[in-house]
């Protein structure tokens, strides 16, 4: 078979540029120098010039066990040689044992549940969506201020960001709450105001019977916020006391990449009734879904629904691969420890360098904040985007969050190594330094 030549770097930026549509250059990462990455290895990539880099992103925490992972490969090439695409019409083997492994790794005692598969985390949002207002017969969603659940349509009313909702009437239904940030929340630290947010919003912007409500275990785009100790458990109980689900987006935090659990909800002890998966959840190969109790599933079946191409078997076979390869390869408790030393590390460069503000998150979904005053928390970012672009110099690509640009998120693949996450470090110290 022929392979392509390779087009010349400026050509290849005009090609892309010309021919795609610009909302894709929404979400840029080097908008005065953009990179053509051309192959993975493990938690590298490389670029067409052949330089090496750490990637801090995990290609938006879509990579779990590694680029070119032997497994990935092996699981995924031997359906794809197999039968590329077999719909739900039909029955498939790596459907049937994917749906009982994905099972298997909820809590052991938590209930009776089901799978349902799809392509996308914000598709898998707008089902999980669909199936609380089906179930409860309740119609408002209430969302935390900060959160990112994808851009689709109904996933669009759940995410708050003025930059990405276009001026058309927003999807019915979404009721935000402020979000418990305890860095520079609207009611400061602590968790009884952000309880007692819910429940006034629930008396004052909704019938008072809702159909759930969303929560990240650490909001991701929105900077790395985790969840504090008790909120989740105890908004749970608010949310169930007006008669909605509780719906968790593993989306980032899911397949081990908290290091201290599987599940970021398992952190927080609550139970919830809908969770839902995505990017990781492939290494790479677009896959989502959700995990939903059997009689919130049933009572959706009353109603016909089909995705043409959810659980296509070689997605799901890559899929399957994850949760062998994170257990057999340890690859959470990689990912508790290297998301250790990639905290303490941060915190030894936070004494070293005023720059940085706070430190938060946990495994290898890992945020720092730049500020140019500490008490007064001023975003730094002019000095994020020289960090940014010493660190890419240096052979680390990271990515900035939040309005202000100026949060850093570390989120390497699981597979990373203690070289890898010292090097970033040492790097970082460096850029650190020259930015200030």
């Amino acid at each position: 078979m022929p392979v392509s030549p390779p087009i010349p770097h400026d050509d290849l930026i005009r090609r892309r540029d010309r021919a795609f549509s610009p909302s894709v250059k929404t979400f840029p990462i080097f908008p005065k120098n953009p990179m053509v990455l051309t192959r993975g290895e493990g938690a590298h990539v490389f670029d067409d010039a052949g330089r090496r880099y750490l990637d801090g992103t995990a290609q938006n925490l879509c990579i779990s066990l590694g680029f070119a992972h032997p497994l990935t490969l092996e699981m995924a090439g031997a359906q794809l040689r197999s039968m590329q695409h077999c719909t739900t019409l039909f029955y498939n083997d790596q459907q049937a044992l994917y749906a009982e492994e994905l099972i298997a790794q909820m809590p052991a005692g938590s209930g009776d549940w089901v799978v349902h598969l799809v392509n996308s985390g914000a598709e898998a949002i707008d089902l999980a969506f669909t199936m609380a207002r089906v179930h409860t017969r309740n119609f408002e969603i209430l969302t935390l201020r900060n959160a990112y659940h994808g851009l689709q349509m109904g996933a669009l009313g759940s995410t708050a960001f003025a930059t990405c909702r276009p001026p058309i009437p927003p999807p019915a239904g979404y009721v935000s709450v402020h979000h418990p940030d305890q860095y520079k929340g609207v009611f400061g630290p602590g968790v009884d105001p952000y309880v007692a947010e819910i429940e006034r919003t629930i008396f004052a912007a909704t019938s008072g019977a809702i159909a759930g409500m969303i929560f990240e275990p650490i909001q991701g785009f929105g900077g790395v916020v985790p969840m504090p100790p008790t909120y989740l458990a105890r908004a749970a109980d608010v949310v169930r006391r007006a008669g909605g689900l509780v719906i968790i987006d593993e989306v980032q935090t899911g397949f081990g990449r908290m290091g201290s659990h599987y599940w970021g909800f398992e952190a927080h002890g609550v139970a919830p009734d809908i969770v839902v998966l995505g990017k990781g959840m492939g290494n790479g190969l677009p896959i989502s879904g959700v995990i939903v109790r059997r009689e919130i599933a049933e009572t959706f079946a009353e109603t016909r629904f089909f995705n043409t191409f959810g659980a296509n078997p070689v997605a799901v076979a890559a899929a399957r691969s994850v949760i062998i390869g994170v257990r057999e390869e340890g690859l959470q408790q990689n990912a508790a420890a290297r998301g250790g030393q990639l905290e303490a590390g941060l915190h030894a460069l936070q004494a070293k360098h005023a720059l940085i503000g706070d430190i938060r998150g946990c495994g290898l979904i890992v945020g720092f904040e730049l500020v140019t005053d500490r008490a007064a928390k001023t975003p730094a970012t002019a000095q994020g985007e020289r960090i940014q672009d010493a660190m890419r110099e240096a052979g680390f690509i990271t990515v900035r969050g939040t309005p202000g640009r100026n949060v850093f998120r570390i989120n390497p693949p699981l597979c990373v190594t203690e070289a890898d996450i010292a090097g970033l470090l040492a790097a970082l110290d460096r850029a650190l330094a020259d930015a200030a």
